[in-house]
């Protein structure tokens, strides 16, 4: 165990980072990058063809994108995207950091995390499941130990702890099922 602390990203869960990491591999279109999201990720991200444009202005404005006007004959140009220097390393950054502990964190960002690495890195997988599980087993101990000292008439904290608790048992399960499916894969 390394005393150095792991880089962690204290998620925005916003599909931001599904649309920069489309385009770690090429350069792509608006239209293009919200299309694969959605078929690939819909079920993670909920993300409309006004979001994802929206989302993809504050990339380029923060400098993670570049943009350049491609001609098309007798149409406006299509504008091709592509991820800049800064935006790689803010990618590579979000990419090696934990979700965070919470059963949504894990359903959405680390599962966005799952695939992008199986996409571009498939050799830090089993470190993923490893880094995850810990995370989610930390947040079970904060939460256990919030239970514990929880007053006895606070019935209504005590049950919301409770199903938390329950979920991410559950989902730390769900962790070791889905780490199976990389290893027949």
């Amino acid at each position: 165990m390394t005393n150095h602390p792991q880089p962690h990203h204290i998620g925005t869960l916003s599909p931001e980072m599904a649309l920069l990491g489309l385009l770690y591999g090429e350069p792509s279109h608006g239209y293009d990058l919200h299309r694969k999201v959605v078929t690939d990720l819909g079920q993670v991200w909920h993300l409309s063809q006004s979001q994802a444009y929206a989302i993809l202005k504050r990339l380029e404005a923060r400098g993670d994108i570049s943009i350049e006007e491609v001609p098309q004959e007798k149409l406006p140009p299509r504008q091709l995207l592509q991820m800049t220097p800064q935006g790689r390393k803010r990618f590579l950054d979000w990419l090696d950091a934990p979700s965070g502990g919470s059963t949504r964190a894990i359903r959405m960002e680390f599962v966005t995390r799952l695939y992008f690495l199986s996409m571009y890195m498939p050799q830090k997988l089993t470190q993923a499941f490893v880094t995850q599980r810990a995370e989610a087993e930390k947040h079970i101990q904060r939460l256990e130990k919030m239970r514990a000292e929880l007053p006895d008439e606070q019935i209504y904290n005590r049950m919301s702890l409770e199903l938390r608790l329950e979920q991410l048992k559950t989902t730390l399960e769900w962790l070791d099922e889905c780490q199976l499916l990389f290893h027949h894969s």
